[in-house]
Order: structure tokens, then sequence, then C-alpha cells
């Protein structure tokens, strides 16, 4: 890191909050102000149209570590995190929505945990100021993520976060799996912690987040699913449901077989059509999955995604001796070679 970049970026997504952003320019200039060393706000506009540009082309002017990027339509918060993440020059991050929800007052003890030796800390909402339309889903979500991914955080959906850079630069986000960074930072093999923070009610206008938004949170668990945890290995994932479907097949198929041999008839019976329609899809997925592995490795992809933490020694080359009458390491040549790791 340049010896001018600052120490913490606070990066604050937002879309149409007119009313909130100047509250929480002000609120977070004055608590980093107090706690930390050197540091710049990056507030990316996610195609507002309410006026809120004007407010903050005005804060500018009051506040000289505010920078603004204005995107040219909404494009969604994934997108306007990456952004923000690709602007940033701050070694640690700070993620917070624009709504006043999250309280800019927790701020330290995020980069406090994070000084603990943690990639990635999530801020835990304990005390959700949200009407049960939102909670309750919520917590049936975080219940399935935790499952699913074996990540045990409580709100993994918090848009709260502190990171250090490496870990938020290697993110890929898209479409709706801002939702998913613990658990996309997880597989990369970074170190997660999670800590309660304070909430606040919605003072201004209303969420944009309606409950189609959980629908499609399900959708995106199994996209992510499927580029981490099975990205080298589809044929554990599609393998495991078509030989699930294919045994309960074969034992409805064999009860009925008996049946038959039994005198009774069984032409008629509905669970005869299951038996083979359960038999019939657990070929298609199992091929499925079969196709996958050939696809992967055909491509040359089959190696799973990784994260380096450090690289270290080597800084030399080394000439090699190639030993007499021996040739050397590409044929044909004469020239010397060496060994350089840098």
């Amino acid at each position: 890191m340049a010896s001018h970049d600052p120490i913490v970026s606070v990066i604050v997504p937002f879309y149409n909050e007119v009313n909130s952003i100047n509250f929480l320019a002000r609120r977070l200039e004055s608590v980093l102000k107090k706690n930390v060393e050197s540091y710049e706000l990056i507030f990316v506009d996610d195609g507002s149209n309410d006026g809120t540009n004007r407010i903050l082309h005005e804060l500018m002017k009051e506040i000289p570590s505010l920078k603004v990027i204005e995107l040219r339509r909404n494009f969604g918060k994934a997108t306007a995190l990456t952004v923000g993440f690709q602007y940033s020059r701050g070694e640690m991050m700070i993620t917070l929505d624009g709504d006043l929800q999250d309280q800019p007052e927790e701020i330290p003890r995020l980069i406090e945990k994070l000084g603990e030796g943690y990639d990635l800390v999530n801020g835990w909402k304990q005390v959700r100021k949200d009407p049960l339309s939102k909670k309750i889903p919520s917590r049936i979500f975080n219940f399935v993520v935790r499952v699913l991914t074996g990540l045990h955080l409580k709100d993994v959906c918090s848009g709260f976060k502190a990171y250090r850079r490496d870990c938020a630069k290697s993110l890929q986000l898209y479409g709706e799996l801002h939702r998913f960074i613990p658990v996309l930072a997880h597989w990369q093999g970074f170190r997660i912690a999670e800590i309660p923070v304070r909430h606040d009610a919605r003072k201004f206008d209303r969420t944009k987040y309606g409950m189609a938004r959980f629908a499609k949170g399900f959708l995106d668990l199994l996209t992510v699913m499927l580029t981490t945890r099975f990205l080298a290995r589809p044929l554990h994932l599609f393998g495991l449901a078509g030989l699930s479907l294919i045994a309960t097949g074969i034992f409805i198929l064999g009860y009925l077989s008996a049946l038959w041999f039994l005198g009774y008839p069984i032409g008629s019976r509905p669970l005869l059509v299951l038996g083979y329609l359960l038999l019939m899809v657990g070929i298609q997925i199992l091929v499925t999955g079969l196709l996958g592995e050939l696809i992967i490795r055909s491509q040359g992809t089959f190696i799973p995604s990784h994260a380096i933490r450090t690289m270290s020694g080597g800084s030399k080359c080394v000439q090699a001796q190639p030993t007499q009458g021996q040739p050397g390491l590409f044929s044909g040549t004469s020239h010397n070679q060496y060994d350089c790791f840098s």
C-alpha cells in the first residue's frame, strides 16, 4: 500500500436515499475522524433519480474524504459493491447500507475484530428493528444457508461488514450474490468472524426489497453452491440426487413386480407411473453430472479456485548445473538454464 493511501475505506452503496444520505455522511465523517488515522468515504450511487446526487455533490465541498461514484442506471447492489471495491484504496474496507439502519458508531468494533487476524468480520443485527415480514423469512433463510454451506453465521445477508483488502478484491459479485459474501470468502479460505451490532429502524422511505427477494435468494444459493463447493465436482451434487431418485424408483418397481408375481394387477396403479418417472428423472440427473465432469475436464478448469495468503522466498535465480553428457531440460538446447522463483 502506498504511503498516501488511506488505512480505511468506507463503501456505501445506495439507491434513492435522498432523506438519509446527508445524515449518514456526516455521522461517518464524525466517527472516522475520531477513531481512524486516515480514511476515505466512497458513496456509490446506483442510479438514483430522487436528487440524492445533488446533495452528495454539495457534501463533497464540505467533506474532502468523500468520493462519489454515479452509475448510469440501477445495476443492483452487487455491482455497486464491486465498483466500490474496485476504486477503494484502503487496507481495510467497511461496507454498510445507506438507509441509516446500520450504525456508523459500530465501525471501530468491526475494525478491532478484524485486527485479531480475521479477513472478514460480519455484523450480526442481534436485535433487528424490522417488521416480522422481513425478520421471519430472514431467519429461515439464514438457517438454510448454515445447513447447506457449513458456515455458522447468524446473519449472512448483513450489509454491515469489515474486510481486509485482499479478501474484498478477490470477490466476484454479480446478480444478487452480495447476500453470500461470507460464503464466497469462506470457500476461498478466508477467516470469517461475526460480532453483534446495533440496528435501528428505518427512518425514511420504505425498504426496496420485497418478499420476491427471498425466492431469488434461494436460487442464488444454488448458484453459490455450484460455483464454490461443487465447481470441481458437479457429479457429487447431481450424482447424489440422481442416485437417490434411481434407488427410490427401483424400490417402487421392485415392490410392484413382487405384487405382479403374486397375481395382483398393477397396470392401473399410479405408483407404477411414479416408479418409472423417478427412474427416468434420476438417470437424466446422473447423466447431467457426468456431462458436467466431462466439460470441466475437457476445458482444463477442474482445479478448484483458491486464494494465496502469502508467498515468500526464492527471490534469486539459481543457475542450474547440467550433468555432463545429460541432455538439458529442454530438448535440443545447449544454453544455461535457470530455476527461478520471484
